[in-house]
């Protein structure tokens, strides 16, 4: 993502690649106002007459009521009111804004916050991506992590007999997973990759890894799991705190388990949407977490103007604010406490 323009209340942006869309997702919000190079339908001729549709691309203004993205697509729609266009175009009729990678939009609010520009800077750096092997000697599933979560893209099943196996088809698991390694480490763009497994299994690969430049992007991390439970295992793990420091699974992660760790032992901590404005309410907060989940859901219910006054207050007090998704682990963890928490400066009586 690119920013070409910046004032008091209007970011322009340039989009260029779906981790901009996710992003945007999370900054576009009902009663923004959003501007760009739109593609729109007119009906020619009235009722009398054999009418006909022709396609122009006005650049027209709505005001924001609905943001859609999903996770696997390439558009972000944009829907709501037209309130600026040309002339022949009615003010008030509903329109719907396809943003794309390569797309300049210009995004207006009536209040900025810190939280939307840490989006933007996000944005802008460069997607930082990782490859995860969780394996042992007969089974391999391949994950990428991304801003957005992580993503299983493939497993493995070797051929490998629980006694007695012979070696060569050890080899030939091992020889498939290298060829797996380099398909995604090009497919991809890997900046770093994690290979863990129970024993000794991981050893074992790398030892059979020629290619200097896949082994120099190689991570080695244990875990006692494989498939799903393992990524989420090893993502916890300490000796990954440098190879995945900027990475938003794990930080989320390592959150959430700040969190729970400081509920279980009643320290400064609250969490659900009472405690925590009382929390806000009284200054207290060093760091708000709350999951997107619970945001679409009181866009939904019409209720969202409370959760957003609650954020002001956080950011007018000096507090951090931090906002995960509800698909991914540490999310979904969340959401079991009401979708929103925070860790204090010192303990509500």
């Amino acid at each position: 993502m690119k920013v070409l323009m910046r004032d008091k209340d209007t970011v322009k942006l340039r989009v260029d690649n779906l981790n901009d869309l996710w992003h945007l997702s999370q900054i576009i919000e009902p009663g923004d106002i959003i501007k760009a190079k739109t593609e729109r339908k007119i009906v020619l001729g009235d009722k009398q007459q054999r009418s006909r549709v022709k396609k122009i691309t006005p650049t027209l203004s709505i005001e924001v009521e609905r943001v859609e993205f999903h996770k696997y697509s390439d558009v972000l729609r944009v829907s709501g009111k037209i309130v600026e266009g040309p002339e022949d175009i009615p003010r008030g009729q509903y329109h719907t804004i396809d943003v794309k990678p390569g797309k300049i939009i210009t995004l207006s609010k009536q209040v900025w916050l810190g939280l939307h520009f840490k989006r933007i800077k996000e944005a802008q750096r460069h997607p930082y991506r990782y490859l995860l092997l969780i394996m042992d000697r007969d089974e391999a599933t391949f994950a990428l992590l991304t801003p957005q979560g992580y993503q299983i893209i493939s497993e493995l099943r070797g051929e490998v007999e629980k006694k007695g196996y012979k070696e060569a088809k050890e080899v030939k698991f091992y020889s498939d997973i290298i060829t797996k390694l380099n398909e995604y480490n090009e497919r991809y763009s890997i900046n770093k990759i994690i290979v863990a497994s129970p024993a000794f299994w991981k050893e074992d690969l790398i030892k059979l890894i020629k290619n200097d430049e896949l082994k120099s992007k190689i991570v080695l991390a244990s875990c006692s799991h494989t498939g799903e439970q393992g990524i989420v295992e090893v993502l916890k793990r300490d000796e990954l705190t440098q190879a995945l420091k900027e990475d938003r699974v794990s930080r989320e992660m390592r959150l959430v388990e700040e969190l729970m760790a400081e509920i279980a032992s009643e320290g400064n901590c609250a969490y659900g949407i009472a405690e925590t404005r009382r929390a806000a309410e009284m200054g207290a907060i060093k760091l708000l977490i709350l999951t997107d989940g619970l945001i679409k859901q009181k866009r939904q219910e019409g209720a969202y103007e409370p959760l957003h006054a609650l954020l002001n207050l956080v950011q007018n007090s000096g507090g951090r604010i931090e906002i995960i998704e509800s698909e991914n682990p540490a999310g979904r963890k969340l959401d079991g406490l009401g979708g929103i928490a925070a860790l204090l400066r010192f303990k509500l009586y």
